[in-house]
Formats: structure tokens, sequence, C-alpha cells
């Protein structure tokens, strides 16, 4: 059979988006995209050899309805759920065969059958080879339902090779699947189950040097790792840590905020090239954590968390939710005094989203407090219910004015000084993916932002280049901060 896996782009793709870092692009003088959706190289390598297979990831190319699969299959989360069934009818009037997977139509499983021929609940590895036999048959079933999680180690690696790997700017792995935490407003132990399960070390660094090496046609040595918590097994992120070392890469995770009292984790993670880790901060609210069954979060003092993290030289990138039921103005102001004071320098703040299959999804409906289901707007960055304390348009607002305090300027510039005056990036730059002659391009792309008729920018420029040359602070951090900057001040 000829088979389409597909990667849809959200609805709204012309708006700018924390969640699709395409923008960022704009900055780096590149038409690449950060990264893709680890379900369909996964797929691709559960698909046997007597099939063709086709990628069309939409946030870098175009769907090609010309070549005509007898097969399509499409990863769904909640966010592109309404481009997944607009692309699944376009293929179904032409006599194709679709399938949805992933999260959204997992959780909402009529919705996404008035789509399409086929869904498939949970994880897809033990289906989808039943699934393809059955389609060659025509004899497709309307549900696949997966009956257990899977065993990692059961399955072979993710084949990237038809990916267009050259257009993205990292690559990601996922060592681990699974969470034992329950938060209210977090999907993942409902789709991936509470229990950890772990791919086998050898596994992973198969995946490394395929995607860092020539097996993958491409080559790159930044790397995210899609863990949801990189330590929720310690024991095995400390052989992995171990094992990653002499391959030199530049990588980044993500974990839990416990990883500071994890002084023997934390050296390991930074000699084998960890950068940066983001951790789901949340809240400074104690009452909005103990709302949010974040039990972990308030056994911790984020700064004191913050500082230790950092002194071993890895950037800590904490996240945020707005809008959760004790949020008030004054909650906001707070919240910036917090960031300014931490220095953190790429926070991620997101609009309180109730994603179907969550316990605050079920709570917020039963409470009548969710405004619609158009899910294109289900993207962290709208507001799709009515807070407690707030109308929507108030949140709406005040997010805009906290991303535009912590991502203006000033606020950058005055963070960075801190990192170059402690010289944050001195020995994180000896492993910059970013090479010389690369570093001469980004520094000409800060020549043309510098005569672009924004002073603040300009001016932010000239103060910056000195550190840029000198290396006190990476070229690839300045530009990714400046793409922030330009979305959260044309949001």
């Amino acid at each position: 059979m000829k088979i389409a896996l597909i990667i849809p782009r959200n609805s709204s793709a012309d708006e700018k988006s924390f969640y699709d870092l395409k923008f960022v692009s704009t900055f780096l003088l590149s038409k690449k995209s950060f990264s893709y959706l680890l379900a369909v190289p996964a797929l691709a390598a559960l698909t046997p050899s007597e099939h063709e297979v086709r990628v069309f990831d939409e946030n870098i190319e175009d769907i090609d309805y010309e070549w005509a699969p007898d097969l399509a299959g499409i990863t769904v989360r909640t966010m592109f759920a309404k481009r997944a069934y607009s692309i699944s009818e376009n293929f179904r009037k032409r006599g194709v065969r679709t399938v949805l997977g992933g999260i959204h139509p997992s959780m909402c499983t009529e919705e996404a059958l008035q789509h399409c021929d086929t869904v498939v609940i949970g994880e897809a590895e033990e289906i989808w080879q039943k699934l393809l036999a059955d389609a060659q048959n025509d004899n497709l079933n309307r549900i696949y339902k997966a009956e257990k999680t899977v065993d990692l180690t059961a399955f072979p690696v993710p084949d990237r090779s038809t990916l267009s790997g050259d257009k993205y700017l990292a690559n990601i792995i996922q060592t681990t699947k699974g969470c034992p935490f329950h938060c209210e407003f977090c999907s993942v132990h409902a789709f991936d189950g509470q229990r950890i399960r772990n791919k086998t070390i050898d596994q992973v660094l198969e995946e490394i040097r395929k995607v860092s090496g020539a097996v993958a046609g491409y080559k790159k040595k930044s790397i995210f790792f899609a863990d949801d918590n990189i330590i929720a097994n310690k024991k095995f992120a400390r052989e992995l840590f171990i094992a990653l070392k002499p391959y030199k890469i530049n990588w980044s995770c993500q974990a839990s905020i416990n990883i500071a009292k994890e002084n023997e984790l934390l050296a390991l993670m930074k000699e084998s090239g960890c950068g940066a880790i983001l951790i789901g901060l949340e809240s400074i609210s104690e009452k909005n954590l103990s709302c949010m069954d974040k039990g972990i979060n308030r056994k911790h003092d984020f700064t004191e968390a913050i500082k230790k993290i950092q002194s071993y030289g890895i950037l800590v990138q904490g996240s945020f939710i707005l809008g959760y039921d004790f949020d008030t103005r004054a909650s906001f102001d707070e919240l910036i005094n917090f960031t300014d004071d931490a220095r953190l320098l790429m926070p991620l703040i997101n609009i309180l989203t109730p994603f179907p299959g969550t316990k605050l999804f079920t709570r917020l409906e039963k409470e009548g407090r969710i405004i619609h289901k158009d899910w294109s707007k289900y993207d962290a960055k709208n507001v799709v219910f009515s807070p407690s304390l707030l109308t929507p348009e108030e949140l709406f607002g005040e997010h805009r004015r906290v991303i535009r305090h912590i991502y203006s300027y000033d606020s950058i510039y005055n963070k960075l000084k801190y990192y170059w005056d402690i010289d944050f990036w001195k020995h994180s730059n000896e492993k910059d993916p970013i090479k010389f002659k690369y570093r001469l391009l980004f520094a000409f792309r800060l020549f043309t932002l510098l005569f672009s008729f924004n002073l603040k920018r300009s001016w932010f420029i000239l103060k910056i280049l000195p550190k840029v040359f000198l290396k006190r602070v990476r070229i690839s951090t300045v530009l990714t901060l400046m793409a922030y900057n330009d979305y959260a001040y044309s949001s």
C-alpha cells in the first residue's frame, strides 16, 4: 500500500505562538520549523517495508493531494484537531481511507469518528501493523484501542528517514513515558499512564547516533529530550547521563522541580551537555498549586531551586499558567516581580487551557465554565473558559501585559547582563552548536535588524553586540529572545 503520514499545522498557523516556534526562524535567517511530532517517525518505523510511506508535515510543506495513497494516517493534538479533520475529509473526498490517532481522538473518539474512517485510541505500537493488515484486506475497523501501555523496549527506534530532516532546527528523542503525578490540568497521566516506562540505554544511544550522523542523512548536535520528566526514574536517568558524555551533544529537557535536590544528577547532566531544563513551576500561588494538585511544587522554594540548578550552568526555563481559580490582577504583578527577581530568562507564560481528557476539563464543563470547543483556540494563548475572579477579556489582556513586560528589551537586557556578569555561558559555549561561520551569519542578521526602524530593538542590538563577539552570551539565545519580543508585541 501507499501510506501518507501527516502532521497538521494549526488552522490558525498564520498567527504567532509559543507552541509553534517557527516564528523564531524569521530571526534565524531560516525557513526551518523548530521540530516535528514523534508519532509520525514512530509509525514509520512500525510500517513493514513492503509499503511505500510519505510524510507530510504542514509546518514545513504542503500536502501533495495528487499523490494518491491507499491510507492516510493523521496524528492529532487538540489545537490541531480542526485542521486534522479538514485534511481527513479532503482525503476521503478523493476515496482515500483515513485514520486519526493521538491524544485528541483518544479523548474525543465519537467526535473524531465523524471525520474519518478509523480512530486509534491510545498508543499505536501494538495496533498499527494489525490496522495495516486489515486495511490491505479492505476490513478496517472503526476503532482500534490499545488495551495496555506498551513496553518501550519491544519496538524499534523511530524512523526519521522519511522526514525532511534538514528543515528542522532540532531533533526530539523520548526515553521515558508515564508520569507519577496527577496534575488537574494535564492529560499525560490519562494518556500515557502513571507507571514510568523506559527504553533501554542502547535504544536511546542508537537514536542519538542516527540523528547526529550520516544514517539520518543530516546532522544536528542539538537534541530535546521530550520526556515529561527526565528524572522520573532516577537510576535510569543517572545511567543515561553517563552514557551521553562521549557523544558531546548539546541537549535540553523537561524535569520536575525536585531536580534541584539531586546534586549528582545535576553534575552529570552538565557534564553530558545539558544546557537548559524546562520546569513546570505553573504558579507562585500556594492556593493555585493546591487547586492544580501540584503538591510537589509546594515543597520547594522556587527562587532557591532556580539558583541551585543554574549554579551548575544549566539554564532554567520555567513555565507558568495564568487564569487558575485564585488568580487576580495582583497575582500577575507578583509573577512579573518573581520572574525579574529570579532572572528567569525565557519563561513560557501560558493561559490556562482545559484540554479534553483532563480533570480540569471535566470540572469546568460540570461548572458550565467552558465557553466553546473551537479546538484551534485551545492553544494556551486564547481564553476558552470563564475564569473565577476575572473576565475572559481581563485574563487575555493580563496575559498580554505579562509577556510584554517579560520580553521587553529592557527586561531581556537586564537579565542577560546578570548572566554575562557571572559568565554563565563560559563553559556551555564550548559545546555551542553554532559554529563560527554561522556566528558571522547571525551577526549579520543582527546588523540587518539594527536598521529595521525599531529604536528599542536597535538600541538593544548595539548594547548586546560586544558581548556576542566576546562569547559572553549565545547568539542563538539573543535571537530567540528577540523573536519572543516580536511575538509578545505583535500578539
